[in-house]
């Protein structure tokens, strides 16, 4: 399971991507779902990102957004936030 404290797109950095999900205006439970999503979705690109900082932090923040836009449609399902964030990532559509 990833850490979620820690965010390697900049060693020693914030963690602007989970800052920006922690700042959104969802309830305890709610950010349980959207980082577990947030986590998943990561896990699952984050080998086709590469290892340089400012790609792989906008890699992040982009997911973020997307996963922040998917909750702000009333989807709480972490499995299809995860498939339909990894969609979008990707340039495909939502289903």
């Amino acid at each position: 399971m990833p850490d979620w404290r820690q965010d390697n797109a900049a060693p020693g950095g914030p963690m602007k991507a989970r800052q920006l999900i922690s700042n959104a205006s969802y309830g305890p439970e709610e950010l349980k779902v959207l980082f577990a999503a947030f986590d998943q979705a990561w896990a699952a690109v984050e080998a086709d990102v590469g290892a340089e900082p400012s790609a792989v932090e906008a890699a992040r923040l982009k997911l973020a957004n997307i996963i922040l836009g998917l909750a702000g449609q009333g989807r709480r399902d972490i499995a299809w936030l995860k498939a339909t964030a990894l969609r979008l990532l990707a340039g495909g559509g939502a289903r």
